[in-house]
């Protein structure tokens, strides 16, 4: 039933018109007519049987290359199609799902797949809009030579292209000084929760048998180790201001997603020099994974933490929020920052002094102002002033223009003084 209702008008004129002749054999006692009539009505039977009997027996797989990619690249998305059934299929159209964002949807035709054949089919999807697109399901339309049937399937698997904010390499810029613990590049700030590196601790799966402490272990009756290494981490928050009403500008060129995109390449730049990060919006803030790491440690910790970053970034959306006071009172109640990013809108007086207050000695911080007047006609009344507010706080202020690269004005973070 199923097959006969995957008819296609081909079809149904073929078992109409086999029908029509057979009545007129029977009316008129035509045999040669029935033969005819018999043979016109069979072909769609029989294709019908046919591309029932393959509609369950096929197998789809998808595998994205790669699976997380910036705004504005490529992807390459791989189908895999296997026949499990000892018949050869007819005609295959395939198609696959995707949103509006990655382009149109991708349509092939297969003439024929073997038995416990496999085919494999590429093409590419692409999205200047960061954010997660689903990619799937898989529509398989299938058809017998003749044309006669036509029966749609569709696979429920799906997969997930991650976009990305576009990510600007920034030049090294020395940020110490005022950061806590000191040091020459970086803070040294040890956690008050850690444990006494001094004493030895439990036996952990991997640890190097020669650093048993014999006598401790018998003290404890269990496997002890020595201790060789502090655990350290320094620790930074970056502040996202993502309020609608401070951006201007819509699409990909929006002084939104130009901040979304700085946020990015600040963040995977401190994350490489194993800055442990906290996330904030005017949400609140987000503890990105990784909390201390040893030395050895440093570069999975900071890829795994850059790309929980950049998974973060590429869903963030602008907020109907009109002040920065939840994100300033993220940044007060996280506190042993030694750094601190904002990477702000347009700010009035009144948000700048209590961002200023955030900065104290022992901090560090970097104010990076986007000149929302840039992106239109109307000028930004007081950003000039909010600027002045941050910098005589002590702040390094930066003032990134529509059309300019982050690159260009990142140095300017190493003076404690206004760029402006």
């Amino acid at each position: 039933m199923t097959g006969l209702k995957a008819l296609t008008s081909r079809g149904r004129s073929f078992l109409a018109s086999g029908v029509a002749a057979l009545l007129c054999a029977l009316f008129l006692g035509e045999h040669d007519l029935l033969r005819v009539a018999v043979l016109i009505i069979a072909m769609p039977l029989l294709a019908s049987m046919v591309v029932a009997r393959t509609r369950y027996r096929l197998t789809c797989a998808r595998r994205l290359d790669p699976a997380r990619v910036e705004a504005g690249a490529d992807s390459t998305v791989t189908l895999r199609l296997e026949n499990l059934t000892r018949l050869p299929t007819g005609l295959l159209l395939v198609e696959d799902t995707l949103q509006y964002a990655l382009g149109t949807r991708p349509r092939f035709v297969l003439d024929r797949v073997e038995s416990r054949g496999i085919r494999e089919i590429d093409y590419k999807v692409r999205s200047d809009l960061r954010g997660r697109f689903p990619i799937g399901p898989l529509s398989v339309r299938i058809t017998d030579p003749f044309g006669l049937v036509e029966l749609a399937r569709s696979f429920t698997i799906t997969d997930t292209l991650v976009v990305t904010p576009e990510v600007v390499p920034l030049p090294a810029v020395r940020l110490s000084g005022e950061w806590t613990g000191g040091g020459d590049s970086r803070t040294r700030s040890v956690a008050a929760a850690g444990d006494d590196d001094v004493a030895p601790r439990e036996y952990r799966q991997g640890d190097d048998l020669r650093r048993v402490h014999w006598r401790s272990t018998a003290r404890h009756g269990e496997l002890m180790v020595r201790r060789e290494e502090q655990q350290w981490q320094s620790r930074g928050a970056l502040l996202l201001d993502n309020r609608r009403h401070a951006h201007r500008g819509e699409g990909p060129r929006s002084s939104f997603e130009v901040a979304v995109s700085a946020a990015a390449s600040i963040g995977v730049h401190l994350s490489r020099e194993g800055l442990g990060l906290r996330l904030v919006t005017d949400q609140g803030a987000r503890q990105l994974p990784g909390d201390l790491r040893s030395r050895h440690e440093i570069a999975d910790y900071s890829m795994g933490q850059s790309w929980s970053l950049l998974d973060t970034l590429s869903v963030v959306r602008p907020s109907t929020a009109r002040s920065l006071e939840h994100g300033i009172a993220a940044l007060r109640q996280g506190g042993g920052d030694g750094l601190i990013v904002a990477v702000l809108g347009a700010i009035d007086g009144e948000e700048a002094r209590a961002l200023a207050k955030l900065r104290h000695p022992g901090v560090t911080g970097v104010a990076v102002v986007l000149d929302v007047a840039t992106w239109d006609e109307f000028p930004d009344e007081g950003a000039e002033a909010a600027r002045a507010v941050l910098a005589g706080a002590g702040w390094r202020v930066l003032t990134l223009p529509a059309g300019a690269s982050l690159a260009t004005v990142w140095p300017q973070a190493a003076y404690k003084r206004s760029a402006a």
